[in-house]
């Protein structure tokens, strides 16, 4: 089981939830949900892989980024909603996050998250020494529990848009080239990629089986079957990127090496790539 309940993460994410418009901080948090600051820090940051500093800024960017390109007010309020003292403050965090300052990201209309609200298993997560159920190929039935799974990690991909991953992705299931793993009822790993190009379009691991070497297991799969004996590349958060919540790790350890930079629907990002002998579980 779970070294970790998930019921202090699950009280301070919802305290957080209805204070977003409110400078938010540890202690207050803590103080709130009724347990010490290093016991929320440590099971916060080990169920929902961020801390609780990291999540709160998150979220409440998203929500200034949406009242940004839906609503008209003033960029200096959406900055004190969104928990800042100054408008020059938040425009410099706004910044290194999307990338674009606030005013240039009205412009653009077009809203993307750097986070969704988590929405916690409250069940305890399966041993480590117990075997993930297989691979599978994605179905039409799978779409609602995929984009709820791609909605909880949408900090792992820069300028995410939901309408326009749905309509590929049922393109990737049409095609076979959409993967899942389930426990149970939950989606805890999916993978999209093309046989055409060898790039893994999408990959996602359920933030509470983060070390249940899911990605391997997805990976694994393509290696020895559609992909057998070609690279794989990947695309990430370029290196220094504040918006990066470890992606670029979590693919170093896999075995991926950095390739070319890119800018992708206006964002910089590097693709990765792994050479079917290069895997760094392959020994494990």
């Amino acid at each position: 089981m779970n070294d970790f309940t998930t019921e202090p993460a699950a009280e301070a994410i919802a305290y957080i939830e209805s204070h977003l418009d409110q400078h938010l901080n540890l202690k207050q948090v803590a103080d709130a949900v009724h347990y010490s600051r290093f016991h929320l820090h440590r099971i916060f940051t080990t169920v929902v892989g961020m801390t609780l500093h990291d999540y709160i800024r998150r979220r409440q960017l998203t929500e200034a980024a949406k009242l940004l390109v839906f609503s008209e007010l003033p960029v200096i309020q959406i900055a004190l909603t969104a928990g800042y003292g100054s408008q020059q403050a938040f425009t410099d965090i706004f910044k290194a996050m999307y990338k674009l300052s606030p005013a240039a990201y009205r412009r653009r209309r077009r809203f993307y998250p750097l986070q969704s609200a988590f929405h916690l298993l409250c069940r305890p997560v399966t041993s480590l020494k117990t075997p993930l159920p297989p691979v599978t190929c994605a179905s039409l039935y799978d779409i609602p529990d995929w984009m709820e799974l791609a909605a909880m990690t949408v900090d792992g991909f820069p300028c995410f848009e939901e309408t326009d991953h749905l309509e590929k992705l049922k393109g990737y299931i049409y095609r076979q080239q959409a993967l899942i793993v389930r426990d149970e009822e939950q989606i805890i790993g999916a993978l999209a990629f093309s046989d055409r190009t060898g790039n893994v379009d999408f990959l996602s691991i359920h933030p509470q089986y983060r070390k249940r070497k899911v990605e391997e297991t997805l990976l694994e799969y393509i290696i020895r079957n559609p992909l057998a004996g070609r690279p794989i590349s990947i695309t990430t958060f370029r290196e220094g990127d504040r918006a990066d919540t470890g992606q670029r790790k979590t693919y170093q350890r896999l075995g991926f090496r950095e390739a070319e930079l890119l800018t992708e629907f206006g964002y910089p990002t590097q693709r990765f790539l792994l050479q079917p002998d290069k895997r760094s579980w392959s020994h494990e």
